[in-house]
């Protein structure tokens, strides 16, 4: 049985969890002692990463982290019940933090800080907000951030072939670095034209669906249709955007495996390939564990 991927927010930042909260604080004596459960009665959410964190000058904390792939009006009210839950919890003071990873399409000001008021009774929570599109793509290189490497293409300054480049390079060094490849191409593919993504590494959609992230990315995606669906009629548009984007990520991970086994393939057979259904090209991948030879692979595209 294949192992189960975990390319989500508790395995990125449990990567190098220092180095992580030292960037977020910007305090280099922080040490993490713990990363902590974050079930909390009825909620629990893959999103959420809760730390717990030593000071020498104010001895142990917590920092939550948020991550979210855009901003939503929900989250001041979610941050102020998280923080307050982890706090009972725990017994500890909690140092909130929300990460955007996307920036919305609209401009809008998003808030650090929770506000309410009801007969002059007054609740508030403040919390640090980090937008990943105003992040200086240097300082991942430069300090090591090792979790923000997935996200290189749409931090500021990270929209270039060569920046994908070389966070590919600094992936693949790493054995437990290895599996978030496909997470950092489904963000390159934000900013750069997908063909180069896919020359340049691999897009393992098996791998996107397995994590954490796929519920996100789908919404995401599906959004991305429904935008294109408006110019060519929005239920149609919105069915065929999402397919097409499915079948080409399916294409080009059954090539890549074919590829790695065979050799280059013929521009011919490529096209086949890619023009065949998502339901086919999960056959063939699965056909393919059985090819022994490349005339296999020819005599299975005659049939199918």
């Amino acid at each position: 049985m294949v192992k189960k991927a975990d390319i989500g927010s508790k395995r990125l930042i449990s990567l190098a969890p220092n180095t992580w909260v030292q960037w977020i604080t910007q305090r280099s004596h922080l040490e993490v002692q713990d990363i902590l459960n974050t079930e909390f009665q009825w909620i629990e959410r893959e999103s959420d990463v809760l730390l717990k964190v030593y000071s020498p000058e104010i001895g142990e904390f917590l920092l939550l982290n948020e991550l979210q792939l855009r901003y939503n009006q929900r989250m001041p009210r979610r941050l102020r019940a998280y923080t307050a839950l982890a706090e009972e919890r725990y017994n500890l003071k909690v140092y909130p933090v929300l990460i955007n990873i996307l920036p919305q399409s609209t401009k809008q000001i998003i808030p650090n800080r929770y506000e309410s008021e009801i007969l002059g009774i007054k609740a508030y929570q403040d919390y640090q907000v980090i937008n990943l599109w105003e992040v200086d793509v240097n300082l991942v290189f430069e300090q090591k951030i090792s979790t923000l490497l997935p996200f290189v293409p749409i931090l500021q300054g990270g929209n270039s072939e060569n920046n994908l480049r070389l966070a590919v390079r600094e992936l693949r060094k790493d054995e437990q670095l290895k599996d978030l490849e496909p997470l950092l191409s489904f963000f390159a593919s934000f900013v750069l034209d997908i063909p180069l993504i896919q020359q340049i590494m691999r897009w393992d959609m098996t791998v996107l669906k397995e994590s954490p992230w796929y519920e996100e990315i789908l919404k995401e995606g599906l959004q991305q249709g429904e935008q294109q669906g408006l110019q060519q009629g929005l239920q149609q548009g919105l069915q065929q955007g999402l397919q097409q984007g499915l079948q080409q990520g399916e294409s080009a991970l059954v090539l890549r495996q074919l590829t790695k086994r065979f050799g280059e393939i013929e521009f011919s057979i490529t096209q086949k390939i890619q023009k065949l259904p998502t339901s086919k090209l999960e056959i063939l991948g699965e056909s393919l564990l059985d090819f022994s030879q490349l005339q296999d692979l020819i005599d299975w595209l005659e049939v199918h």
